[in-house]
């Protein structure tokens, strides 16, 4: 896959004004981030399944990448274990275990096929605009978490249940988080042209519990960055341990694209 090109302030600056956005008026006064972030705390105290899809488009590019992220997670005890795969690459998919502060993959290009890698989850960096690192799921709960002028967007059904969709924005810091130096840059010099932060939307569905069940964010003004996760079957057992210690070879995360 070759280098995904995110940024084209020319362009950006002149589709930005398609991107959609929060509506302002009155009917929509009303903040609802307090039900949002109680949502996701309730999510976050309890295992899941997770079913992800990042979709990504650069403006010279008719191609869209997509990589579909599926497994179970504990997001209480930070254990977790999924598998990654960029459709339609011929790359074959790599396995993520997720325990504590270390992540340990399998099938990454950067080690032999017989070795788990094992990187700092705290340390990992994203080069991909709306993206987390290691694909971790708790950083884009992080991250929507953090919406500001949240507005209720009316009912949707997601797992086949009622669910209420909100929506806002997230600010630049938080859109940009744990991102690599050159990537950020980039995003921080757009942010001096338009003289306000980049449109990042956040979407968050809530069921008749109270949980979170889908969350997303996107950008669509001259490319397209769009990460959405549902959770589903709350309270699944999740299994995930540390492969042998000999089979394991320390690495830093960053070069390969299905991790970074």
């Amino acid at each position: 896959m070759r280098r995904f090109h995110l940024l084209s302030t020319a362009v950006l600056l002149l589709c930005t004004a398609c991107s959609g956005g929060v509506d302002s008026g009155a009917e929509k006064a009303v903040d609802h981030g307090a039900t949002v972030r109680a949502a996701i705390g309730r999510t976050s105290a309890d295992s899941v399944r997770v079913d992800e899809r990042i979709e990504l488009r650069s403006f010279d590019s008719p191609t869209t990448y997509v990589f579909a992220i599926a497994g179970s997670f504990d997001l209480a005890a930070d254990r977790g274990r999924l598998t990654v795969e960029l459709e339609d690459s011929g790359m074959d998919p790599v396995e993520e275990v997720f325990v504590g502060d270390t992540v340990y993959v399998r099938g990454s290009r950067a080690v032999a096929e017989d070795t788990w890698a094992s990187a700092d989850r705290s340390e990992a960096l994203t080069r991909y605009f709306l993206r987390a690192p290691l694909n971790d799921p708790e950083h884009l709960l992080r991250q929507v978490k953090a919406m500001r002028q949240v507005s209720d967007e009316g009912e949707e059904r997601v797992n086949g249940v009622p669910a209420v969709r909100y929506r806002g924005t997230v600010d630049h810091a938080t859109a940009t988080l744990r991102m690599t130096t050159e990537t950020r840059r980039g995003l921080d010099e757009l942010r001096e042209t338009l003289g306000d932060d980049v449109p990042v939307y956040a979407d968050v569905w809530v069921d008749g519990k109270g949980r979170a069940v889908r969350v997303r964010l996107s950008f669509f003004g001259g490319m397209k960055a769009m990460t959405t996760m549902t959770l589903s079957d709350f309270g699944t057992p999740v299994e995930a341990e540390a492969p042998p210690a000999g089979k394991i070879v320390p690495v830093t995360a960053g070069e390969d694209v299905l991790l970074a």
